[in-house]
């Protein structure tokens, strides 16, 4: 640490960093202009920052000039097991390439404080309509995990630095808002702000607290973990001011619906946005989490919130330790991070959203940034051919309604008000229609504590809404399966059948292979749609079902009111409740004494965990950025869900015929995200998303839908991972060409590590998402974007090309693109070489995140 700037914290025993002295010696009065992202990184570099470079760092962000890469170092690294677990397998996997080479494996750790949370592994394989769904879910978790469990137990009890948090406590980004987070840490008897980086893209969620967290894929995260400082550019910091208030009846979804769609029309990529204004001054800390929680929807890279008299009440009523709660306060106010400091803030751009304006709102049928107020959503005429038949399903059938999701059940109003509409949907008689899966799985056993407490869960219950899981589950893609006689009527009558969800990612394909479309909606929005039983039905107006005296009932019927709302959250949302989940949950380990070796023994028939490849065959080799042919011509909006699903393995998958020759059970396939700790079962997910269009994959003058590509130069049309072995038995290099914006939506390693096992040297589209790019650098994969007006259309490319990349690698340098057509035509396209610093220069030189740190370990070992 550096001590120059280091000074008593007034009213504590603690020490702090002044930044505001430190800034205002290199430009007098600059700090109280300063947005708070900058201060945050500010307090960062004088705190952590070599004193040589700290001058010119800190003039970056006070001059707002993007010269110049500054260190950001987090304070802790969170993984949910999916993520979490790749990133420790590939960290074992180091351990044996470092004894290999004579290193000392046990002194490869975490060097920043690493919390995992098993969070993403559980299915829910049964409704909230069976008494017993929770025990049921877990048990099956369990068993299909055991492999995964295993390994991670042995990393918690052989790596340093890594905390564990069990399966059935709840989602990572709840957890970490309600309890893991401090806000101030108080550290070796210095305060300083919590900073974090978490292998999920909807960790921005606790920024809600005014703790910068951003979402990172888990080769990002395995940099920072082993004490690798996060470089960057000064990001665009945008100031969006929050006016008016919301209309009665109006949940925080429906703002965060109508902020997505507004924030992702004003362009605000890759951005650090600051909520301000009167409007955000009156939102809870519930609804301000509801906001940050959907940052990548908006396509943001973080959504802060100031610190003020909301985040203290939040920490009080979620049961944090008195002193710690007065040490926020006490610091924000000392280091300008409370909300009066921040008036003389200034912005390069700054937005203005009006509370007042949203109405009631879903997202869908495809993108979580396509709002429909439930008012048109029968107009859009949404719907498959079929016919409705008395007796039968309706086509536009709600098969899946779930309450799920961090997004909405770390906010209690969007909880109690579902917990209200079932209670007042019951005393009318209503039911969930029989075809309707529905669950509710809270992201914090807090949840179900405060709905017995206000007497609505049994409520819930009797609409089939009883607590399924206290994990990620829908919104992830493990919805479980259907009723088979459900999922065969869909089949047979070829239904468009939907889901309906309270979460934030609704992508083809993505929540269930027979829900053909999803939408997102507030969680009393969810029960009212179960009990409709179908996406073409006007919500607003359209008869719910006859009460027992014969009337019609309809929405407005059985919405509770605001106050309703507020008094029983006041009345049941307790300090003790969190206090009775948490504190038992972060209870010190108990050392048991035993020792292991600091080397996994790998289990050779487990399709769950497999040391990597990292170091050995095709991926040792050289990438020559010569002669390589497209795998895929796609579009824009491609997400990492086309790269690499997450959701379940069907038995005619390259996957599920990997397993099934493996001994597997089909019922315990499981999903394409609990197997990415073995490489061989991750690999065959390439491009395995049904809704994939490859522009190559043209048969008949059509281009057909599905995991296709075309061999070239044969010009067959085949299965994706067909071609993709054929080209590894060729040792033939490959290029991917896409459009704009490829690679958003979840922070999946797997989604450049498959392209990268599958012999893909390089990728050239017309725009990237953040964290998708920075994985493929980590992977050793070059990231080109073409120049402005130039794409695979203006180019007439059709896939028969061979590609090569020539120019000097350095930040952001003009490469030259040499395409050579079928004909001999040769042409040459100058493209922007997105390795963005001199940091990503370096690891992919080396080939990628874990190649790098091999050889700066042996030789940082060898100097010693």
């Amino acid at each position: 640490m550096n001590s120059a700037n280091r000074k008593p914290l007034p009213g504590t025993k603690l020490d702090y960093f002044d930044t505001r002295a430190a800034v205002d010696a290199i430009k007098p009065g600059a700090y109280d202009k300063l947005p708070y992202t900058s201060r945050v990184f500010a307090e960062n570099l004088v705190r952590r920052c070599d004193p040589a470079t700290l001058t010119a760092s800190l003039s970056q962000i006070i001059e707002r000039k993007r010269d110049l890469d500054f260190p950001w170092f987090p304070a802790r690294v969170v993984c949910h097991d999916i993520l979490g677990q790749t990133a420790l397998v590939d960290l074992a996997g180091l351990r044996d390439a470092i004894a290999a080479q004579g290193g000392d494996p046990a002194l490869v750790n975490p060097v920043v404080p690493t919390q995992l949370i098993v969070d993403h592994s559980l299915a829910v394989e049964c409704g909230g309509f069976d008494p017993d769904a929770f025990e049921k879910n877990r048990a099956i978790e369990d068993r299909r995990n055991e492999d995964r469990f295993h390994f991670i137990s042995w990393t918690k009890k052989t790596f340093k630095n890594v905390d564990v948090i069990p399966p059935g406590n709840g989602i990572m980004h709840q957890i970490n808002l309600e309890r893991m987070s401090p806000v101030i840490h108080a550290l070796d008897g210095v305060a300083f702000p919590d900073t974090l980086v978490g292998t999920d893209s909807h960790t921005p969620h606790v920024d809600a607290l005014g703790v910068i967290a951003i979402g990172v894929g888990g080769l990002e995260a395995e940099s920072v973990m082993l004490g690798r400082a996060s470089w960057m550019r000064l990001p665009d910091i945008i100031g969006v001011e929050l006016t008016g208030k919301l209309q009665p009846n109006i949940t925080a979804t429906d703002l965060v619906l109508a902020l997505t769609e507004f924030l992702r029309n004003q362009k605000v990529v890759s951005s650090y946005l600051e909520f301000f204004g009167e409007g955000a001054s009156h939102l809870t800390l519930g609804d301000r989490a509801t906001i940050s929680n959907m940052t990548p929807e908006y396509g943001a890279t973080a959504a802060m919130f100031y610190i003020d008299q909301q985040t203290i009440d939040y920490l009080t009523l979620t049961g944090r330790e008195e002193a710690q709660v007065k040490l926020v306060e006490t610091y924000a106010k000392q280091a300008g991070l409370w909300a009066d400091s921040l008036k003389g803030a200034e912005y390069e751009r700054t937005l203005r959203f009006d509370l007042s304006t949203v109405v009631r709102n879903i997202a869908g049928p495809s993108n979580p940034h396509r709002r429909v107020p439930t008012t048109e959503l029968k107009a859009l005429g949404i719907s498959g051919k079929v016919e409705n038949e008395p007796g039968l399903m309706p086509d536009g059938a709600v098969i899946i309604a779930a309450i799920t999701s961090c997004t909405n059940t770390s906010n209690p109003r969007n909880v109690i008000a579902a917990g209200l509409l079932a209670r007042n949907a019951n005393a009318r008689g209503l039911t969930r229609k029989p075809w309707v899966k529905s669950s509710l799985a809270p992201g914090s056993k807090t949840v179900e504590l405060y709905l017995q407490d206000a007497q609505l869960l049994s409520e819930l219950e009797k609409l089939g809404f009883g607590i399924v899981a206290f994990a990620c589950t829908t919104c992830n893609g493990m919805s479980g399966a259907l009723d088979p006689v459900i999922q065969q009527e869909i089949i047979d009558r070829d239904l468009y059948a939907t889901a309906v969800l309270s979460g934030n990612r609704n992508f083809d394909g993505r929540i269930h292979p027979y829900a053909k479309q999803a939408f997102l909606a507030s969680p009393p929005l969810v029960v009212a749609y179960a009990i409709a039983g179908t996406i073409r039905f006007d919500i607003e107006k359209d008869i719910l079902g006859i009460d027992q005296l014969g009337k019609p009932v309809t929405l407005k019927d059985i919405w509770p009111t605001d106050a309703e709302i507020d008094a029983i959250v006041a009345s049941s949302v307790k300090p003790a409740q969190f206090r009775k989940v948490y504190e038992p949950m972060f209870a010190a380990t108990v050392d048991t004494g035993e020792k292991l070796s600091p080397l996994y023994d790998w289990r050779a028939q487990s399709t769950y965990i497999r040391r990597p490849p990292y170091w050995e065959g095709a991926l040792a080799g050289e990438r020559t950025l010569k002669g390589m042919r497209p795998l895929a011509l796609l579009g824009d909006n491609i997400t990492t869900d086309h790269l690499s699903p997450s959701n379940a393995i069907m038995m005619d998958s390259a996957a599920g015929e990997y397993l099934h020759k493996m001994g597997l059970p089909e019922e315990d396939f499981n999903s394409y995200a609990t197997h990415r700790g073995d490489h061989l079962t991750a690999q065959r997910a390439t491009f395995a998303n049904p809704k994939l269009i490859n522009e190559m994959a043209v048969e008949n003058g059509k281009v057909k839908q599905g995991s296709l590509a075309r061999i070239e130069p044969e010009g067959k049309v085949t299965r994706m991972w067909e071609a993709i072995e054929t080209y590894m038995e060729r040792k033939q290099p490959l290029i991917i060409v896409a459009g704009a914006d490829y690679g958003q939506g979840s922070s999946r390693d797997w989604a450049a590590k498959g392209v990268r096992l599958a012999g893909v040297e390089a990728i050239v589209a017309e725009g990237f998402e953040r964290i998708h790019r920075t994985n493929l650098v980590g992977m050793g994969v070059l990231p080109l974007e073409f120049k402005s007006g130039v794409d695979r259309n203006t180019l007439k490319l059709d896939g028969t090309e061979m590609y090569d990349v020539i120019g000097q690698r350095v930040p952001l340098a003009t490469l030259t693109l040499v395409i050579t057509r079928k004909n001999g035509e040769r042409i040459e396209v100058p493209v922007t070489c997105r390795l963005d610093t001199a940091e990503e220069v370096s690891i992919y030189e080396a080939g990628g995140v874990l190649q790098r740190f091999a050889q700066d370990f042996l030789e940082s070992t060898a100097a010693a």
